[in-house]
Order: C-alpha cells, then structure tokens, then sequence
C-alpha cells in the first residue's frame, strides 16, 4: 500500500496519522517464500523535521509462517515490529560538512511511502537465526523423511561410521571394569 506524503513534505508540513491495511501476503526471503499473516493494521505516523528531514513512526503486528529447522512442520513466527525512522529526503546546503546517520529510505519513493516494502523491511531485521516447533523437536528421519515428532519409523539405524571401527575397538580394549 503506498501513502502519499505530499502534505507532510510541502508548505506548512502537516503531520500524517494513518492506519493502513497491511497487504503483504508473502514474504520472499533467501531461503523461500513464507506466507504473511497480518493480526493488525500497520498504524504510521509522519512528521517533517526541517532541513529535509523526516520523521517516520509505526507499529504492526503480523505472522509468518516459516518451516522448523529440524522438522519442516511450519511454525507460526509472530513479529511485532516497532519501529522508528529519521530520513533524509533532500540535501540542503547546511548540511554539507555533518555526517549524521539516517536510515536507508529504500521505502520511499518521491511523495510516496511503500508500507509493504518498509514491513518488509523491519521484518528482515527481526527475522530469527532458528525457528523449531517445539524446544524438544526429534527431526525427521535421515533416511525415509519421517517426522520423528509424529512417530517412529521402520528404518534401520546406520549406526557409527565403519571408518570408526578401529577406535572402538581400542576404547573396547582398555576399557575399565
């Protein structure tokens, strides 16, 4: 969904308060594509700082549906972003010799503010190292693909590796009884 900031960047600069509908379905990543599931509308607010300045503000709270690293069951991630933004979107002449830090505005687009793209955005910050579904999760099987959560399989285990065999023997050998 795109929200138009011409009235927050032109004369006299009036603050935007909106709740837009969060449209973003699915979230691309690296890995694949997960399905969105928003729980709210994302609430955002825009205030003209001076100097080209712009001060973005917002909350949101969504699912993603993301695959456990062990199982591939998908396990229902909740993100609730909250987020503030301090842009840049136009260089003015006294600001030449300052090297202040602004986030990247990649969202923004003339007038135009892309809520989808700034969720997704703060998403990829927030995105987990290790999603599983239960903190006891068994996997699956290596060799049939079974999910070992849901019940045993009938495969037979393969054990250690032969190469092994050698050291085995000599734990076996001195072994203390």
């Amino acid at each position: 969904m795109l929200i138009d900031l011409s009235e927050v960047l032109s004369e006299p600069h009036k603050p935007l308060d909106v709740t837009a509908a969060c449209t973003m379905r699915t979230f691309q990543g690296d890995a694949g594509t997960y399905p969105v599931m928003p729980e709210t509308d994302a609430h955002i607010a825009a205030e003209y700082k001076g100097g080209g300045k712009l001060l973005i503000s917002g909350t949101c709270r969504l699912k993603v549906l993301i695959p456990c690293d062990r199982c591939l069951t998908e396990v229902p991630e909740e993100f609730d972003l909250e987020f503030t933004k301090h842009i840049k979107v136009s260089e003015s002449e006294d600001d030449s010799g300052q090297a202040e830090d602004y986030d990247e505005a990649n969202y923004i687009d003339g007038y135009h503010l892309d809520v989808d793209k700034l969720l997704y955005n703060e998403i990829l910050i927030g995105w987990p190292m290790k999603v599983l579904c239960c903190e006891d999760c068994k996997g699956m099987c290596s060799v049939c693909g079974q999910n070992l959560n849901e019940g045993t399989c009938d495969c037979e285990d393969p054990g250690l590796d032969p190469r092994m065999s050698v050291i085995r023997d000599v734990f076996k050998n001195f072994k203390e009884v």
